[in-house]
């Protein structure tokens, strides 16, 4: 399954953020949120089905080996491809459960493909064969994303629930690979694997990945299990600057995206101005960084029964295509509003001087509070104006 905040994949301008040199802080009109953001639908999730070959611990979809109803039929698809191309050119990012279950996925993808689409996959990896492989490239699928959450068999076996789960996905990436298919290593980040990120980063440069996205969890779906397994917010903290600092080591041999992580943008420009800015990559691209949540501002997730949401962990519906046309929904829905309006986020996101750049998560913010404008939880800087200034000790 691939998580949902892949913007990695985007610039400021193609969000609607004006530019502005990397380094540099928010204006104080940006700093006050004053203009809402712009849409520019460059992303859409598509969980083209629930069900799924493995059970793993941290699901956002609680995804089984059941066959789900009322999934959206081929021609149904086909119609929602002509609205979402009615929009823009967004990356398409054909997801689950596991995609490769869905017969028709490769009709799904080809048929994106000729409305000019660009097409990627998330996946397991256990399913690739090298038949598979080559319908994959046929489509064409600009990249797949596999997920691996532990270095070694047994740990990962356990975390996904299959035996074998690992050295089938170690198998499927080297199909992919020898098909010519760019593999970025997605791995979802607790407590648990924390210990192994060196270990995992390592194994990704071994496989010959393009990109290594560590993803913060967001307990959702049967993630909520995991709750005690998350880091502390001072950990995600150490954990985003060991990112930064593995991109500025390794440069262009592998690209680095923490997801689910906004804050890593404010950390991005707060050691920017002191330090070798890390890659962005360039427009149009699989690799740029952008802002940090992108939810129903660059992105959209759309569920197996065509509910529309703002990423897949944010559980509020925006729509859903069975009922109204995608761009309808995109273009009018309250939830969408609301998350590119800055002047409604609460707490300390709202007082933040780097809200335009990072926004926090909203659906880590929605799961802890039950409301999508508060503060990202696991954040641990304080914003400028939220500061007490420290009195002269020698002041009468």
């Amino acid at each position: 399954m691939w998580a949902e905040d892949p913007a990695c994949y985007l610039t400021d301008e193609e969000i609607g953020i004006p530019p502005s040199p990397r380094s540099s802080l928010p204006s104080p009109k940006e700093e006050q949120g004053e203009s809402p953001l712009s849409p520019n639908l460059q992303l859409v999730a598509w969980e083209i089905t629930k069900r799924c070959n493995l059970s793993c611990a941290h699901c956002r979809a609680s995804a089984d080996d059941t066959i789900c109803e009322g999934e959206l039929s081929t021609e149904e698809c086909f119609r929602v491809i002509d609205e979402i191309a009615a929009i823009g050119k967004p990356i398409l990012i054909l997801t689950g459960g596991e995609p490769l279950l869905r017969p028709d996925v490769f009709e799904i993808g080809k048929y994106a493909a000729s409305r000019g689409l660009r097409v990627v996959l998330g996946t397991n990896g256990t399913l690739i064969t090298p038949k598979t492989a080559e319908a994959i490239k046929s489509v064409p699928i600009a990249r797949i994303g596999v997920s691996l959450d532990f270095p070694s068999e047994e740990l990962q076996d356990r975390f996904r629930g299959k035996a074998g789960a690992f050295a089938a996905a170690i198998a499927g990436i080297g199909e992919a690979r020898r098909a010519g298919i760019p593999v970025q290593i997605n791995s979802t980040i607790t407590r648990m694997n924390a210990p192994h990120l060196d270990r995992l980063l390592t194994l990704a440069l071994d496989l010959g990945a393009v990109a290594f996205h560590p993803f913060m969890l967001v307990p959702t779906g049967r993630g909520r299990g995991l709750a005690e397994a998350e880091l502390p917010a001072e950990e995600y903290e150490r954990i985003l600057n060991w990112v930064y600092e593995k991109q500025r080591e390794l440069g262009d041999r592998i690209f680095f995206k923490p997801t689910d992580a906004p804050h890593y943008q404010r950390i991005v420009a707060q050691r920017g101005a002191h330090s070798t800015p890390v890659r962005r990559g360039h427009p149009g691209t699989l690799n740029a960084l952008s802002r940090g949540c992108l939810a129903g501002i660059g992105f959209a997730f759309i569920s197996h029964t065509g509910r529309v949401q703002g990423c897949g962990y944010l559980d509020v519906e925006a729509g859903n295509v069975r009922r109204e046309p995608f761009a309808r929904i995109w273009a009018h829905s309250p939830l969408f509003r609301h998350l590119r309006d800055l002047a409604l986020l609460k707490g300390k996101c709202g007082a933040c001087e780097f809200k335009r750049l990072c926004g926090g998560c909203r659906a880590r913010a929605y799961e802890r509070t039950g409301d999508y404008l508060e503060s990202e939880p696991y954040c641990i800087y304080e914003p400028r104006a939220a500061r007490v200034p420290i009195r002269d000790s020698g002041e009468k």
